[in-house]
């Protein structure tokens, strides 16, 4: 057998070394690319991208003007209703402090018959948003129909006391002037001015021995260009709401006679029929 025929089993020898056989380096192993990592897989050693030094969030000018723009159109609309007479005290009236005070009364006997009713007495100055105000009461007492409004005011805002006196006619409760303490017993009290239209919105307008209803000529508290028109419109306004409410026209009578309270007498008003139930009178 020849030297080219012999299976060589051994390592690999270069046979033209001039020196002699050369045994070969041991062959490395192939090396792969390792496999592709899941698109799910956390990346623990990502590094975000570092930011150029310098810069700054740099917004466009569109969207500055879209922003102006907005901004506009909230705060020229609220300006508008600010500027308004009584807007400013509307405000604080509504969303700081109220004018007036409420408290419910569990059981109160007006007529003395000894029948109790649920009450709500409101006392003070009658605000430019005390309408409001005296739904919101009226509806955390949650009054029924024949239930009562205790008052004792001294006046206030003439358009809110119409207002509220509807709402009274509205819910058909009745009214009193007096006070009332936690057992439910009454005291005399006041009601003047403005008051007396929320009184008139009872359905049954009950006297109180010692209690004052008082009227008097009304006025705006605004300049307008023309008094005497203003005047007349006012007192077209209280006409027709003491007609709604059967009042008897002559309480415009008394009211346009002075600028200053007149307290009516229960006769008188009972003559204007003001008053429906006299006091000690179920």
């Amino acid at each position: 057998m020849s030297v080219d025929d012999r299976q060589d089993d051994g390592p690999d020898v270069h046979r033209s070394s001039p020196t002699g056989p050369r045994i070969a380096p041991p062959r490395q192993p192939q090396q792969r690319d390792p496999p592709p990592r899941p698109a799910s897989a956390p990346v623990w050693n990502a590094q975000p991208h570092p930011t150029p030094p310098g810069a700054t969030f740099r917004p466009s000018i569109w969207s500055v003007i879209i922003f102006v723009l907005l901004l506009m159109s909230i705060v020229i609309p609220a300006y508008r209703d600010l500027s308004q007479p009584g807007a400013w005290e509307f405000w604080r009236e509504r969303y700081v402090t109220a004018s007036m005070t409420a408290t419910v009364i569990a059981d109160v006997d007006i007529d003395g018959s000894g029948r109790g009713r649920r009450a709500l007495a409101i006392n003070g100055k009658i605000g430019s948003a005390s309408a409001s105000w005296f739904r919101d009461r009226l509806n955390e007492a949650r009054l029924s129909p024949g239930d009562a409004v205790l008052l004792s005011s001294q006046g206030g805002a003439l358009d809110q006391a119409a207002i509220m006196g509807d709402v009274i006619r509205a819910q058909r409760l009745v009214t009193a002037v007096a006070t009332a303490d936690a057992s439910g017993k009454l005291r005399a009290a006041s009601c003047a001015s403005a008051c007396v239209l929320v009184y008139a919105g009872g359905e049954t307008r009950y006297g109180i021995e010692g209690s004052r209803l008082g009227v008097h000529r009304f006025t705006t508290a605004t300049q307008v260009s023309d008094p005497l028109a203003e005047a007349q419109r006012i007192q077209g306004m209280v006409l027709n709401y003491m007609t709604r409410m059967g009042v008897s026209s002559k309480i415009i009578e008394a009211m346009s006679q002075t600028s200053d309270i007149r307290w009516l007498s229960p006769k008188e008003a009972l003559a204007m029929n003001l008053i429906t139930r006299p006091a000690g009178r179920s």
